[in-house]
């Protein structure tokens, strides 16, 4: 089971509430960062977004960008009323929070003290690690019964092709009564696996290879 502490960055950059914002925007430029966590006696006291610093710029070519941003202070534009998240809570439930919340991110707190944060970056990093989408590879969709019993079926024929699974999840289907059971394999010539679940029965409903297009000499 994949824990926050898993997919969270650690080394996280933080501002005091008394910095400008002319400093944040610094920061976040520098650092290719759009999310900064207010600390104050090592406790977490607000966050401050890219969009927060946006929002208390003037307008692009008024002039005095630079002098408005040094006055304001973090403490009048963070949010104070935060969601955070343990290190030992489970990615679905980061994910969860984070789709719910409608947010970009958690701050991870642990005995009242900053140790991380995740945002939906780290999410989609993670969700790609998941289901083997880093690599070179096919997707194939099997279309089966809504049946127990029916992924372990399917992942015995791609096992007895000595086909690697590299990730696998459960979609819904066309029809109710089906689902979708969809594999990343580590082959970008899955024919082969395709013929062997059609030859055992199972109706094949989708196949897309991420190897690159190879042009032929007639092509070019």
């Amino acid at each position: 089971m994949l824990r926050v502490r898993d997919s969270m960055t650690r080394e996280v950059i933080t501002l005091g509430p008394e910095a400008s914002a002319a400093e944040a925007w610094g920061v976040c430029q520098e650092s290719g960062i759009r999310h900064l966590p207010i600390v104050e006696g090592g406790r977490l006291v607000g966050l401050v977004s890219d969009r927060d610093l946006r929002d208390v710029s003037p307008a692009r070519g008024s002039g005095g960008e630079r002098d408005t941003l040094s006055w304001v202070r973090l403490r009048d534009i963070m949010s104070t009323d935060l969601a955070t998240i343990g290190p030992l809570d489970t990615i679905e439930h980061a994910a969860r929070e984070i789709y719910d919340r409608k947010i970009g991110c958690l701050p991870v707190v642990a005995d009242g003290e900053l140790v991380g944060i995740i945002t939906s970056s780290d999410m989609m990093r993670t969700l790609i690690e998941l289901v083997g989408a880093h690599g070179m590879g096919s997707w194939v969709e099997v279309e089966v019964p809504n049946q127990p019993g029916m992924l372990a079926n399917v992942t015995d024929v791609i096992r007895d092709r000595r086909v690697n699974i590299a990730g696998v999840f459960l979609a819904p289907a066309p029809r109710a009564s089906n689902r979708l059971i969809v594999l990343r394999l580590e082959t970008t010539n899955p024919s082969g696996t395709v013929q062997a679940l059609e030859e055992a029965g199972y109706k094949v409903a989708a196949v897309k290879s991420s190897a690159p297009v190879e042009r032929t000499l007639e092509e070019a």
